[in-house]
């Protein structure tokens, strides 16, 4: 299966026998036999249901972290899963996304311009969820929940120790693309807001009436890798450059990027003649 979608991550070439993952999924079952265990039972030691565990030991499913240290315990696997989840975790993205996503986790800047869609980094799950549910060909349940997974798990970059520096350029058409419907759309911009006011993140809007462009090309993403070496500038595939000194810069500043959200997130509180918003 493949698609290409201008658009982070959004673009899929999902591979469905990821190695680790297949592996992973024997070696749980291969301790739950040992401890004894139905999946029911543990499920209910870890929070899961029975179908969920048997996912992720027949590969179909990739597990989360918090699953993998709990069924370490509950198992008394010695540590043997959690020395997996760190494989596991990276089997989540696509395979052409892996080296993107790494490179993306260990940035100490990073700079976005998108055109179609809300960054992958700062969607809302809901959003991400119906712009997969919106593929074609048709992805499967199992296949959305991973991306879904994948997607947010990504956001952790928010949360890490050292906050790296980050700004992002939307064109103001994407924020006011209805996708979802009115209230992923609303839920969506107020997650905007929320995140413009973090102080190692700034979002600027690129308003549809500029006359001077210099982003006609597509979408792109710039990344100041943490270590600095001799070697030549690394570059990965796809709309992504490494570089030890670029930035994104646009003439749209904070305060108009922050206007234009909120007078977005007016719009999108605006009844329609079809009653649906």
């Amino acid at each position: 299966m493949s698609e290409v979608e201008t658009a982070d991550d959004t673009q899929l070439e999902y591979e469905h026998d990821t190695g680790v993952v297949f592996v992973f999924g024997r070696q749980l079952k291969r301790f739950r036999t040992r401890a004894g265990l139905e999946r029911r039972d543990l499920g209910a030691a870890t929070g899961y249901a029975p179908s969920a565990v048997a996912s992720f030991e027949q590969g179909r499913r990739i597990p989360p972290d918090q699953f993998i240290d709990k069924a370490d315990e509950v198992l008394d696997a010695g540590g043997v899963l959690k020395e997996m989840k760190e494989e596991v975790r990276k089997a989540q993205y696509p395979a052409f996304f892996r080296d993107a996503a790494r490179l993306e986790a260990e940035a100490v800047e990073l700079h976005a311009y998108d055109t179609h869609m809300v960054n992958g980094l700062l969607q809302t799950e809901e959003y991400a969820r119906r712009s997969f549910e919106m593929r074609r060909p048709v992805l499967d349940e199992a296949t959305i929940e991973r991306l879904v997974v994948a997607r947010m798990a990504r956001q952790e970059i928010f949360t890490q120790g050292a906050w790296p520096l980050m700004s992002f350029v939307i064109e103001e058409a994407v924020l006011r693309r209805p996708i979802g419907g009115a209230d992923v759309l609303r839920g969506q911009l107020e997650h905007l807001l929320l995140f413009g006011q973090r102080r190692n993140v700034e979002i600027q809007v690129m308003p549809t009436e500029q006359e001077e462009h210099a982003g006609l090309a597509g979408p792109f993403k710039l990344l100041r890798p943490a270590r600095v070496d001799a070697s030549p500038t690394p570059r990965c595939k796809g709309p992504v450059i490494c570089t030890r000194s670029g930035s994104l810069s646009a003439n749209s500043k904070r305060s108009m990027g922050s206007s234009v959200l909120k007078r977005s997130l007016r719009v999108s509180r605006r009844p329609s003649s079809k009653g649906c918003w």
